[in-house]
């Protein structure tokens, strides 16, 4: 079973503008979402679209906590998530005809008490594999993280930012930066796929047992001591990119868990992500039809 981690869920809010805003003018939209958000919870919903075991866990708190919760139990993704003093994070989106405005909360001060809280829900359900990802509430840093991967035989899987991956000081099975995020944890380039490649080495020799990077219409890459493999991104059309990192994750993730080898659970994560940015919003795509074999392209060694 692979358990999800998000210790900072948000509530993701998106409003839909016919028109520009201006100062002191009063805007008014009929089209408004409220959707569960947060890396782990995402790649959680993508699994279970996978058929893949998995519950979501991490902290809530308020209104928008239970909001949270009740909807994840809604859409079917199972979650088991600690409660704490503070409120869920609301984070709004809106898009207007000529631009978009994104104000993200930085959501509630989480004591270092409630780590062992989590660890001790983890635990209860024995997972094979935990994926702590996304970001880290206020008063937490890498310290929780680690205290994760060290509190139980389970491989730990991150996918954080850059200067938290850089922080990092336990073992871990696999990390998941994008280009961006590959680049700020190495300080090294990462313009080509090969330089790409040569930034996840040095991940490697941090610790990281593999590494994968997403790398946007590039694809991706799968590094380990042994080989490096690149598979380029699937020739789709484009509708939103949010959550294709998540799909990645997710579908590497499932695949590996039935056993699939390095390279079909690279071709997996792949295929993943372009079902999910080929439609728009946050719900999730049909992913019948996608095991690794039908992708006959050539992967790259290097």
């Amino acid at each position: 079973m692979i358990l999800t981690v998000t210790l900072n869920p948000a509530v993701d809010h998106t409003l839909e503008l016919d028109e520009a805003l201006a100062p002191a003018a009063v805007a008014r939209t009929d089209t408004a979402t409220f959707d569960p958000g947060g890396k782990g919870i995402n790649v959680s919903k993508y699994l279970v679209g996978l058929d893949t075991e998995t519950v979501a866990t991490g902290y809530v708190g308020g209104f928008l906590g239970k909001f949270l919760t009740t909807e994840l139990g809604e859409r079917e993704i199972p979650n088991d998530f600690v409660e704490i003093d503070g409120e869920t994070r609301l984070n709004t989106t809106i898009l207007t005809p000529e631009a978009e405005y994104k104000i993200n909360q930085n959501g509630p001060t989480v004591g270092e008490d409630a780590v062992e809280t989590v660890v001790e829900t983890i635990r209860s359900y024995r997972p094979e594999t935990v994926v702590v990802a996304g970001s880290l509430p206020l008063g937490l840093d890498a310290e929780a993280i680690d205290a994760v991967a060290r509190a139980g035989p389970w491989e730990t899987v991150v996918d954080v930012d850059g200067s938290l991956l850089s922080a990092l000081d336990a073992e871990y099975a696999l990390c998941k930066p994008n280009r961006t995020e590959l680049a700020a944890a190495t300080g090294e380039a990462t313009t080509t796929v090969e330089e790409c490649v040569s930034a996840a080495r040095t991940l490697l020799e941090r610790g990281f047992d593999r590494v994968v990077a997403s790398l946007g219409a590039d694809g991706a890459i799968l590094v380990t001591e042994e080989r490096s493999l690149h598979l380029p991104a699937r020739d789709v059309e484009v509708a939103d990119t949010v959550g294709a990192g998540d799909a990645l994750l997710a579908g590497l993730l499932s695949e590996r868990a039935r056993g699939g080898s390095e390279e079909a659970s690279l071709r997996t994560g792949v295929a993943v992500a372009a079902r999910v940015v080929g439609v728009s919003g946050t719900g999730v795509p049909s992913f019948e039809g996608i095991p690794s074999e039908i992708d006959d392209r050539s992967v790259t060694t290097y």
